[in-house]
C-alpha cells in the first residue's frame, strides 16, 4: 500500500493525515498554533510556531507508516519576511485576517487603475492580501526595506516559510495558487509581475520561485532525520476544493473554519466576476488548469467562539444548535461583522451589529441570530457565483467543524433552496492535498478520487417561499443599516 501525507498549515492549527492511494483518509494528527493580537487590527503568529506545529503533527504519523509521497497546504496570505543568511525571521508572520495594510490600500487606491489590477491579479486592492502589509513593513521600517533590496531577505507564505526551515533554505518555492494571493502574480502567465513589483516596493530577489501545483518539487526533512518528497503545494481552499472533488467547472464548495471560504470551479480560463468576487488560481499543473471564483467570509467559527468566550452564552461551540433551536423570538437579527464584510462587499470599515432586541431577548435569541447571520453571509455568496457564472451550482459541498453544526446547515440549505451535502471527511483539506500529492506521485486519476468522494449528510431545503423572503429582506435592511452607520 502506498501512503501519502498531507500537510494542511491552516490559521489555528497544523493537521497531518496518512491518506491511502485511493484518498481514504487512516489517521490524522494535529497541534494548535496560537496567535497574538498586538493592537486592534493586529493578527500575527510566531514564525517559528509554524514551524514546530507542522513537525508536532507530522512526527508520529512518520515514524508509523512508509510515505511514498507529501503534499503540503498553507494558509494563503499570510507571510514571514526572514534573513536570506541566517534563516531567522525579521518579521512575525503576518496573518491573512491582519489589516494594517489598509493604510497602504488608501494612499495606493487613487493612482492604481483597479481595472488592470484585477485583470492581472484575479484581486482587489485589499489589506487581506500580503502585498499592501509587506508594503507596510517596508514603510514602517527602512532598515528592512534597504535589506529586501539588497538581496538580504525573503519572503514567503508559511509554506514557503517552513520549507525553507526544514530544508536549510535548498528550497526557497511556492505555487501558481498561492502566489496568486499575493497581489504580486499575473494569474495569466503564471508569473511574478514587474509592474506590481515596481507598485509595491518589492525585490524580485525576495520571493521564492513559483513551482507547478504538482510534481516533484525536492525532499524534506519534517523531523526525524528520514526527508519525504514533497510532490504538491496549494493553498488551503484550493487545496479542499481539490479534496471535495470539484474538478468540474461549476461545482463549488464552502469550508468552514475560523470563516467560511467558498470557491466554484470556473474551469480553464480566467474570469472576473461582476458581483464582489475574486478570481484565483485553483491549481497548474502538467496541463492541468482550474480557475476558481473565490469568496471570503471572515468571520464564522471566530462568531460563536465569540459567542462562547467573550459574551458567554454558550459553553461550548457545539452548544450553539441547541441554543438556536430554543430561540423564541426570530425577530432578532445579527450580522456577525466582527472582521469587517468582506466578499461580495468588500467594507472592511464595518463592524458586528444586532437588531430587534427587546425586554424578552435572550442569549439563545442571539446565538440563532448569529448563526443565521453566518448562513446569510454564505447565501449572498453562493448568490454572488450563480449569477456570475450564469448558472446555479448542482449543490453546496461543506466540510470543516462548524459543518457539523445541523441548525447552520439546515438554515443555509433553506436560503439557498439548494441540497448542502457535507463531506463525510471533515479534513477535506489535508486529504485534498494528499491527494494531490498522489496523482503527482502515484498517478491517481481524477475520475478514482471522485468515485471516492462521499458526504456523510445531506440538508434538502424545507423552507417556504414566504419566510424564506422575509429572512433575506430582514438580513438585507440590517446590512444596509451597518453600512450606513460606518458611512
Amino acid at each position: 500500500m502506498n501512503y501519502l501525507l498531507g500537510i494542511d498549515q491552516g490559521t489555528t492549527q497544523t493537521t497531518a493525515v496518512i491518506v491511502d492511494e485511493n484518498g481514504v483518509m487512516l489517521e490524522k494528527n494535529s497541534s494548535q498554533l496560537p496567535a497574538r493580537f498586538p493592537q486592534a487590527g493586529w493578527v500575527e503568529q510566531e514564525p517559528s510556531d509554524i514551524v514546530r506545529t507542522v513537525k508536532e503533527a507530522c512526527a508520529p504519523l512518520i515514524d508509523k507508516y512508509e510515505i511514498s509521497a507529501v503534499g503540503f497546504d498553507n494558509q494563503g496570505e499570510t507571510f514571514v519576511v526572514w534573513d536570506a543568511e541566517t534563516g531567522e525571521a525579521v518579521t512575525p508572520a503576518i496573518v491573512w485576517q491582519d489589516t494594517r495594510g489598509q493604510s497602504v490600500c488608501d494612499s495606493l487606491a487613487s493612482s492604481v487603475d483597479q481595472i488592470w489590477l484585477r485583470q492581472t491579479t484575479g484581486l482587489l486592492l485589499d489589506s487581506y492580501f500580503s502585498a499592501p502589509k509587506l508594503k507596510w513593513v517596508f514603510e514602517k521600517y527602512p532598515d528592512l526595506r534597504k535589506k529586501a533590496h539588497e538581496g538580504k531577505l525573503k519572503f514567503g507564505t508559511t509554506e514557503t516559510w517552513v520549507i525553507w526551515s526544514l530544508t536549510n533554505g535548498k528550497l526557497h518555492v511556492t505555487d501558481p495558487s498561492t502566489a496568486s494571493r499575493t497581489l504580486l502574480f499575473d494569474m495569466n502567465k503564471f508569473e511574478w509581475d514587474e509592474d506590481l513589483l515596481k507598485l509595491f516596493d518589492v525585490p524580485r530577489s525576495m520571493l521564492p520561485e513559483v513551482k507547478p501545483s504538482a510534481g516533484y518539487i525536492g525532499d524534506v526533512d519534517f523531523g526525524n532525520g528520514k526527508p519525504l518528497p514533497l510532490h504538491a503545494l496549494l493553498v488551503d481552499q484550493q487545496a479542499a476544493l481539490f479534496g471535495q472533488a470539484c474538478f468540474k467547472a461549476g461545482e463549488m464548495k464552502c469550508s468552514f473554519g475560523t470563516g467560511s471560504f467558498l470557491l466554484m470551479n470556473i474551469g480553464d480560463k480566467p474570469k472576473l466576476s461582476n458581483n464582489g468576487l475574486l478570481t484565483t488560481v485553483g491549481w497548474n499543473f502538467n496541463g492541468h488548469t482550474a480557475y476558481a471564483f473565490d469568496g471570503g467570509i471572515f468571520v464564522t467559527g471566530s462568531a460563536v467562539q465569540w459567542l462562547r468566550d467573550n459574551l458567554k452564552f454558550i459553553p461550548d461551540s457545539a452548544s450553539s444548535h441547541n441554543a438556536a433551536n430554543n430561540s423564541k423570538d426570530g425577530g432578532v437579527v445579527v450580522v456577525p461583522a466582527l472582521q469587517g464584510l468582506a466578499a461580495p462587499h468588500w467594507r472592511t470599515d464595518v463592524q458586528g451589529a444586532m437588531f430587534g432586541l427587546n425586554r424578552s431577548t435572550t442569549s439563545d435569541d442571539i446565538v440563532r441570530a448569529t448563526l443565521d447571520g453566518i448562513a446569510c453571509r454564505v447565501y449572498e455568496v453562493v448568490t454572488a457565483m450563480s449569477q456570475d457564472a450564469g448558472t446555479p451550482p448542482p449543490h453546496l459541498k461543506v466540510d470543516g467543524g462548524p459543518s457539523g453544526n445541523h441548525y447552520l446547515m439546515q438554515m443555509i440549505a433553506d436560503l439557498l433552496d439548494l441540497e448542502v451535502r457535507v463531506s463525510a471527511a471533515l479534513e477535506a483539506t489535508a486529504i485534498g492535498i494528499a491527494n494531490l500529492a498522489g496523482v503527482s506521485a502515484l498517478g491517481t486519476s481524477f475520475d478514482v478520487l471522485s468515485a471516492n468522494w462521499k458526504s456523510e449528510t445531506s440538508y434538502s431545503p424545507k423552507m417556504s417561499e414566504e419566510e424564506r423572503g422575509k429572512k433575506l429582506s430582514q438580513w438585507n435592511k440590517a446590512v444596509e443599516a451597518v453600512k450606513g452607520f460606518h458611512h
